[in-house]
């Protein structure tokens, strides 16, 4: 299992998470981060780390948000890494 950055982190951006990442398994397109699926290794370190409860394990994903198990998979293919935290995005 893996854990999934869902629909609260757009348009945020927060990087706390980012900092404490042991595998740096996040990645950031313009208005969101990602996590690699393939790289994260379920620690949940992240999870208390993000202000706006954006990320959760796979299986606890909230069903309107299902969707974003696929788009973090897809995203982090293409999409670099991010290792250090910076400023957030404004929530508009």
């Amino acid at each position: 299992m893996s854990h999934v950055v869902t629909e609260p982190c757009v348009k945020c951006r927060y990087t706390d998470c980012v900092a404490v990442c042991p595998v740096d398994c996040f990645h950031e397109d313009p208005e969101m981060l990602v996590i690699d699926p393939e790289v994260c290794i379920d620690c949940g370190a992240c999870i208390p780390e993000c202000p706006v409860q954006a990320i959760f394990p796979e299986e606890d994903v909230p069903g309107q948000w299902k969707n974003y198990i696929q788009l973090n998979a897809q995203k982090a293919k293409n999409l670099p890494v991010i290792t250090e935290k910076k400023e957030p995005l404004v929530k508009k």
